[in-house]
């Protein structure tokens, strides 16, 4: 019996799932037509034309370019996502962020930048050419002074 399969079916299903499981390093860049989980190291960009997961057990050293993200692991580079960026609570990400709607739940460690757009990338097309639609500010206002001196005023 044959450990791989002989047949040449070489045709993409988007219903499956790529998986990089935990104790697996790749160095070099990994692009996927699909849905991606990597619960593994990787050195190198990733490139998903779906959704990405990055699991707790997830390490990526290069950049993530995603239709729709969740990350729970670490991140050391930038991560532009078209749609919904989530980051979850055991997630550590050091590098700047681009997305058209993010998620950042208590607990998690992002330290860069973040840039939010107002559409969101209506075709692969857009998403590949880096258009997600026009950027806007996203600081909050600054409050000087405490509630209760404000009471007393």
């Amino acid at each position: 019996m044959a450990i791989f399969n002989q047949s040449k079916n070489t045709s993409f299903n988007p219903q499956e799932i790529n998986i990089l499981n935990a104790g697996t390093r790749i160095t070099g860049d990994l692009l996927s037509e699909g849905d991606l989980r990597v619960d593994g190291s990787l050195t190198g960009n990733i490139e998903v034309k779906a959704k990405l997961v990055l699991g707790t057990s997830a390490h990526v050293e290069g950049n993530i370019k995603a239709v729709n993200c969740d990350v729970s692991g670490s991140v050391n580079g930038n991560i532009s996502v078209g749609e919904l960026l989530t980051i979850k609570a055991s997630a550590k990400i050091k590098g700047d962020i681009s997305c058209s709607k993010l998620v950042i739940e208590a607990g998690a460690e992002f330290n860069g930048k973040s840039t939010m757009s107002t559409g969101i990338a209506s075709s692969m097309g857009d998403y590949k050419n880096g258009k997600f639609g026009k950027p806007i500010e996203t600081k909050a206002p600054v409050t000087i002074g405490t509630i209760a001196e404000k009471a007393t005023v």
